[in-house]
């Protein structure tokens, strides 16, 4: 039976407490698995992605294997701003063409297969349908949560994605642990990890890659190692790579 919403669970990505709170905050203690997607600035569209793991939290990560070339928002990275943050740099919204940067949990993939045919990952997986829509209106009580239309009483979205129709870029996704627990209005929407359409290009605020880049990544991913996701440009990421513990 499908739910009416989307609950993405462990998804619990700090809010600011005040703007006097600006540090980043590196992965939890629990986090074991990390996906780090650099780029060389702020709008620059195209990056790499690279696995890290880890023992225990006092312990360095250590790479699991080689760099993936992905691609980013078509206007380049913005900090997240329902997280602390640095004050440099621009700050992701709704619309703008950014990807967020920043630390974020991951929540379950999807895909157009059924879930019998996803039965090799470990992760959780949402099968797409005709009636399923990620609502990326502000003004919905849905903002930000990936929705059965069919299940829901009153639909009270003017924009969503039918991400079923999308085609290719979604035949295989992951959910980006972003803007949630609670979403708020504006600061962004719809933000996945999902394969180029096609060839390598930007994306309108996900991060893409290739389809063997994207399955060797569903293989791997372990729900009781907490992955993370960590998305930087080289100067952010210099800039807090000692307070947060990121690989090197």
């Amino acid at each position: 039976m499908r739910r009416l919403l989307l609950l993405l669970p462990g998804l619990l990505v700090a809010s600011c407490r005040g703007r006097a709170e600006r540090e980043l905050r590196g992965p939890s203690d629990d986090a074991r698995q990390l996906l780090l997607v650099r780029t060389l600035a702020w709008d620059a569209m195209e990056g790499w992605l690279r696995r890290y793991v880890r023992v225990g939290p006092s312990d360095r990560w250590s790479p699991d294997g080689g760099p993936r070339p992905v691609t980013v928002g078509r206007s380049g990275l913005g900090w997240a701003a329902d997280q602390p943050h640095p004050r440099a740099g621009p700050e992701k919204s709704e619309g703008d063409g950014r990807s967020p940067a920043g630390v974020f949990p991951l929540g379950v993939a999807f895909g157009t297969a059924s879930a019998a045919e996803m039965g090799w990952i470990r992760i959780g997986y949402l099968p797409l349908v005709p009636t399923t829509e990620c609502v990326d209106d502000p003004a919905s009580a849905h903002y930000n949560a990936i929705v059965d239309r069919a299940l829901v009483p009153h639909s009270d979205w003017r924009s969503s994605e039918r991400m079923r129709e999308v085609g290719e870029a979604y035949r295989l996704g992951i959910v980006v642990g972003h803007n949630v627990a609670p979403a708020r209005p504006g600061l962004g929407s719809c933000i996945f990890l999902h394969l180029w359409s096609g060839k390598p290009s930007p994306t309108t605020g996900c991060t893409a890659m290739g389809a063997e880049a994207m399955e060797e990544l569903l293989r791997w991913l372990d729900p009781e190692a907490h992955p993370v996701l960590v998305q930087l440009p080289e100067g952010a990421l210099a800039q807090v790579r000692a307070e947060t513990g990121l690989p090197p």
